[in-house]
């Protein structure tokens, strides 16, 4: 274990600490459960030597062979019984404990996860989290559960029983400690090249979720292009590399165990060969022999199970290894700890200033996005943004929103600086409509709150000025109506029109929308368009939009080209400017293109 893994594992503590009763309870309890099972060997052993009238324990002298053989099997008995209840107390506090362990992590894990910029997830496959957050986590849990107090205990036993071995016969007993070095020696060599196998089969795993993940989600794509049968070619070649990465880890599984029993047998044999000729020579009875020929049988018996647990154990480690890298990850947009400034405005639901200053922005260093952009949005001015495809409209609203940083610039909301700002202020002062709807499961009416405390009759009343009502008459329980995953349940358009009902309750003092109605049908358009215009009405906007109609009613748009800003003014300055919103609106007229 090197030192990354013990700060990993160090890690874990404070998970535990509501749990350390049971824990120091279930530790206390190593010592009795090794002592009763030293004292077994040590019980039999003495009955032989009874049997055979052989010297016995000077508690036993004394006693006729009849009352002997029925206290040694008495003894024996209640050092079974109690070893087993012990067992039983040790086992069922580990697993709760475990089970306690990973839930935690496993909620620290979901919301660090949610707390990762954009930036991240666009790097990360949505399966490879969600193997993190599953079966990494259930392979430490396993691990703690069978595996870490197990090892502990198999510990204690080990030096209970090589203590009474010493004490007994220390020349069998040391014979029998010195078997134990090969063995040592074997697990470190095989634990370093098992970890390097068992990351592979994680990050395999890792893959395979992401592909299926990725294939379920665009089923419809697949289905509609005939792509099964690729997809399933290239499914099946992750399952092979996940098949050969466990094949890699089995090797080292079996070797392992094997080359414990090997050296079991050599050890058993040595004691007896050693053991024999000592009985044969008189300097040591048959029940003695027998006490070590079952110690050296117990004394592999911790090493076969740690043996069986290589697998969980490494499985662990790896777990640890791979959840302790998420946790690493940097939270690159956090508020500010110290009091953020007196706004200069009012935080009420009014409309507010947007000003970006220099702001120079891209998602990799080689690919500048936006290249020092300034302008101002005054309050309740109605401002489009548009321009070519990639030229950074939707990056200036992922700012405005502070889900990314920008590398250089700022950007201001009523005179202060967003990354002032905490986020939950920040965003409860901006109401967004994003061109691609994102619907979670469960009710209409939950899927508009969210966390808003939201009375029901203004729900009811915002739905009747937004004319959400031919919708929720159409749906079999209107708000109380269930939406399956994603609202696939819904039309594109209905989709939207939630979407935009959800921002309306909320009041923002900023609305920012991303063609907004790019999937309603024309009347449903008219309806919202007609609707938005109460919403918009003493509130700042900030629309992108690839429709004509939608980009004449704004007071002033901006034109982006290749990341900067080339153009601005209304739809007639800009027309008769001749620039490239002329050439571009005139395309749109002709029917070869968007805005």
């Amino acid at each position: 274990m090197n030192h990354q893994d013990r700060q990993r594992l160090q890690r874990l503590l404070p998970y535990l600490q509501r749990d350390r009763r049971r824990l120091t309870l279930t530790l206390l309890l190593l010592i009795p459960v090794a002592l009763a099972a030293a004292v077994q060997p040590l019980l039999v052993g003495q009955a032989i030597s009874v049997l055979r009238r052989e010297p016995t324990a000077s508690w036993l002298s004394g006693l006729p062979d009849a009352q002997a053989l029925q206290l040694l099997i008495g003894l024996l008995l209640v050092a079974v019984l109690l070893r087993l209840g012990l067992q039983g107390i040790q086992s069922y506090n580990v697993q709760a404990v475990g089970q306690r362990l990973t839930a935690r992590i496993r909620d620290d894990l979901f919301g660090h996860a949610m707390a990762l910029s954009l930036r991240f997830h666009d790097r990360t496959p949505v399966g490879k989290l969600l193997t993190r957050l599953t079966s990494d986590v259930d392979a430490l849990a396993e691990v703690f559960g069978s595996g870490a107090v197990g090892v502990l205990g198999d510990l204690v036993t080990l030096m209970v029983i090589a203590a009474t071995m010493i004490t007994i016969e220390w020349r069998l007993g040391l014979l029998l400690l010195i078997s134990q070095v090969p063995v040592t020696a074997g697990i470190l060599w095989l634990q370093r090249r098992y970890r390097k196998a068992n990351y592979r089969v994680r990050e395999e795993l890792s893959q395979l979720n992401a592909d299926l993940q990725e294939n379920l989600q665009g089923l419809e794509v697949v289905q509609m292009f005939r792509r099964e049968q690729r997809n399933s070619e290239r499914f099946a070649r992750s399952t092979d590399a996940y098949r050969g990465a466990v094949t890699g880890t089995i090797l080292y599984d079996s070797a392992i165990s094997a080359f414990i029993e090997w050296v079991a047998l050599a050890a058993v044999a040595a004691v007896l060969g050693l053991g024999g000729a000592m009985v044969t020579g008189g300097a040591m009875g048959l029940g003695t022999l027998t006490t070590f020929i079952l110690y050296s049988q117990r004394l592999f018996d911790p090493l076969r199970q740690l043996a069986e647990r290589f697998t969980q154990i490494q499985g662990g480690l790896t777990a640890v290894e791979r959840i302790g890298e998420l946790l690493e990850e940097p939270i690159e947009i956090q508020d500010i700890r110290f009091p953020p400034p007196v706004p200069t405005r009012a935080a009420a639901a009014t409309a507010a200033e947007v000003i970006f200053e220099n702001v120079s922005f891209s998602y990799r260093p080689d690919e500048p996005i936006l290249r020092e952009i300034s302008f101002r949005i005054a309050p309740g001015e109605h401002v489009a943004l548009v321009g070519p495809t990639g030229c950074g409209k939707t990056t200036v609203i992922r700012l405005l929103c502070r889900l990314y940083e920008p590398q250089r610039g700022r950007i201001l909301l009523d005179g202060d600086d967003i990354s002032t700002l905490p986020q939950a202020t920040l965003r409860q002062r901006l109401g967004v409509v994003l061109q691609d709807t994102f619907l979670f499961s469960g009710t209409v009416a939950d899927n508009l709150r969210l966390d808003a405390p939201i009375s029901s009759d203004q729900l009811q009343q915002t739905c009747q000025e937004l004319g959400l009502n031919p919708l929720l008459q159409r749906l079999p329980d209107g708000l109380a109506s269930q939406l399956r995953e994603r609202g696939a349940n819904l039309s594109s358009g209905e989709r939207q029109l939630l979407a935009v009902a959800r921002v309306a309750l909320r009041d923002p003092a900023v609305l920012v929308m991303d063609e907004a109605t790019a999937f309603m049908d024309p009347s449903t358009e008219a309806t919202l368009q007609r609707d938005l215009g109460v919403l918009l009405q003493g509130r700042t906007a900030v629309v992108i939009a690839h429709r004509l109609a939608t980009v004449e009613a704004a007071d002033r748009i901006l034109v982006l080209q290749k990341g900067r800003l080339v153009e601005q003014g209304n739809h007639r300055e800009l027309r008769a400017a001749g620039g490239l919103y002329a050439r571009l609106a005139a395309l749109q007229e002709q029917g070869l293109a968007t805005l």
